[in-house]
């Protein structure tokens, strides 16, 4: 940074360089990996309840079943996103999966079942829909459009000089 007086004022000059990450991750927001644990609450506070009204004996098998699915629904759900390097889309599913960045067509947002979502469209026809970052009813997330158009720069900056369109497989046959 530079400071130099000049009259009764103060010029700063200074030069800002921009860090860019080496990875960015995105996952669901704390609200969406906690929305499917709400039906299993509501289960579990019924079975208490049905607990309660029968003797105990009966229902607790019931009871630990339903806690076993909401730590398992709770412990997978935040895995779920992805990861964005400068050679690929890394795509955390239930199967880990790295897409290269040279490979990518088009990154679109759709419609699924009421919420949007990111896919990926890879040469060859290949689609694949991202867990994260998702915005929906009961589902919201602010950053949504951010996060999309974040995926996209990384995308158009590092596919690589070489990089051709691959036309979709319908439009070969025409």
């Amino acid at each position: 940074m530079a400071a130099w007086g000049e009259g009764r004022g103060l010029i700063v000059q200074s030069q800002v360089t921009a860090v860019r990450p080496e990875r960015v991750r995105y996952r669901l927001t704390r609200p969406q990996s906690l929305l499917p644990l709400l039906p299993g609450m509501i289960a579990v506070a019924f079975q208490v309840s049905i607990w309660l009204d029968v003797g105990g004996h009966v229902v607790v098998p019931g009871l630990f079943a339903w806690g076993a699915l909401l730590l398992l629904a709770l412990f997978t759900s935040r895995f779920f996103g992805v990861t964005l390097t400068p050679s690929a889309a890394v795509v955390h599913n239930f199967r880990r999966r790295t897409i290269p960045w040279s490979n990518v067509q088009a990154i679109r947002i759709e419609s699924f079942f009421g919420s949007r979502t990111v896919v990926i469209y890879e040469a060859g026809g290949r689609r694949t829909r991202l867990r994260a970052p998702i915005t929906g009813f009961l589902n919201w997330d602010r950053g949504f459009e951010e996060k999309f158009h974040v995926i996209g720069r990384w995308w158009l900056e590092h596919r690589g000089p070489d990089w051709v369109p691959v036309p979709p497989p319908w439009a070969r046959w025409r």
